[in-house]
């Protein structure tokens, strides 16, 4: 009945998807390199832009497996 009163709902084990962009993004080791290219771009560039779509992704999985 707490939850209904303040609108917050339960912590889920969803958000921890969350946590796998949040590393692969804020962890530089894992993308400082130049190879391989993908259509001329270095691995910095597209590695970034296709963490934009996954990000993208996750967060729909999240945001659907959450919701009440």
């Amino acid at each position: 009945m707490q939850e209904a009163a303040t609108g917050r709902t339960a912590w889920s084990w969803w958000y921890l998807l969350f946590l796998i962009q949040f590393v692969a993004v804020l962890w530089p080791p894992f993308y400082n390199v130049d190879e391989p290219d993908f259509i001329g771009i270095p691995f910095f560039y597209w590695y970034q832009l296709l963490w934009i779509i996954l990000g993208a992704i996750l967060t729909a999985i999240v945001y659907f497996a959450t919701e009440d």
